[in-house]
């Protein structure tokens, strides 16, 4: 048997995953044998009244095991990948100065990589520079913002789908205020994480599953209310289907067929189309991702043990309950 290896760098805990692949379930479990506190990794979950369509844990679930950054902003209000690193920061501090190892686990996969490697200096948002794109938008398209976008920094142009209007926006707005493109910018690296952390994603090995995971959650999303709780959103007189809460995966599609633009077929086949793509660019920033542990989704229970070898074997100064010392 090897000897645990010592550390002098506090311990974190990364559970990547696509959607629908069990990370909420892992990470419930692994707080039952190892002294840690959840830190949600989800741009959907930071959302009040938004808790069916994100597959938010349940009240029951969040009052036995709290999970930290979930119920943090109202749906109008705007959270960037900066606003997160500087609250998941804050809160790995304190449960790390309380003696626990943060667990992190989500699906956003920008937020696990501006946390790991630090932002590149970009500068900050101008609302005065945003409403300027977004008059132009309504002017020429955002089509014709993308084709702006296209000569001015080819290789963010690449990458930002056209209907991605946050991140197109945002690209626009670095170069207008800059002067310098987003793709020069980020080839400036920021201050990497200072914690030994233990890489984890966990999926199906059959993509087929895990699309038919997908198609069997949203079902059950909409037989729990799922078009009961956008049409809450969609009454509401400051959201609309432009604002980084309601171009959510399925909240998007809810909200066209709210408005009658689709039809409820289409609205269903629609979302989870739109979420099978989600997981496979998810999928995707793993398969390029360094350093991580691959975990089955079809057997927590050799997943969970796979994660327990791992984090014991860096023993550390830990104030462990007492309960829990003998297992470690």
């Amino acid at each position: 048997m090897n000897k645990p290896t010592f550390s002098s760098r506090p311990q974190a805990i990364f559970l990547m995953g696509p959607t629908a692949s069990g990370k909420t379930a892992l990470a419930i479990v692994s707080h039952q044998h190892l002294p840690v506190e959840i830190i949600s990794v989800d741009s959907a979950l930071i959302y009040r009244g938004m808790d069916i369509g994100t597959a938010k844990p349940s009240a029951n679930e969040l009052a036995r095991v709290p999970h930290r950054l979930i119920n943090i902003r109202d749906p109008s209000e705007v959270y960037s990948a900066e606003d997160f690193r500087l609250d998941a920061l804050k809160a790995m501090k304190e449960i790390t100065n309380a003696g626990r190892i943060p667990l992190l686990v989500g699906g956003t996969m920008l937020y696990f990589k501006v946390l790991l490697e630090g932002l590149s200096p970009l500068p900050s948002a101008d609302p005065e520079v945003r409403a300027h794109i977004e008059r132009e938008a309504e002017t020429v398209g955002w089509q014709a913002l993308h084709r702006k976008l296209q000569q001015i920094d080819p290789i963010a142009a690449n990458r930002i789908h056209p209907n991605d209007l946050q991140r197109l926006s945002r690209a626009l707005e670095v170069f207008f205020i800059s002067g310098h493109t987003l793709t020069e910018l980020m080839k400036i690296s920021g201050e990497t994480l200072k914690y030994l952390v233990h890489q984890f994603a966990i999926a199906p090995l059959d993509r087929a599953l895990l699309n038919q995971r997908i198609t069997q959650r949203f079902h059950q999303m909409l037989v729990a209310g799922f078009e009961h709780e956008v049409s809450a959103l969609f009454k509401r007189n400051d959201l609309h289907k432009d604002m980084p809460s309601m171009r959510c995966v399925g909240y998007r599609q809810m909200w066209s067929y709210l408005a009658n633009r689709t039809d409820y077929d289409d609205m269903v086949f629609s979302g989870i189309s739109a979420t099978r793509h989600l997981a496979k660019r998810q999928m995707t920033w793993l398969r390029r991702w360094c350093n991580i542990h691959w975990l089955d989704s079809n057997a927590p229970a050799a997943s969970l043990d796979r994660i327990l070898q791992v984090v014991r074997s860096y023993r550390q100064k830990i104030k462990y309950p007492i309960y829990l010392r003998s297992r470690l």
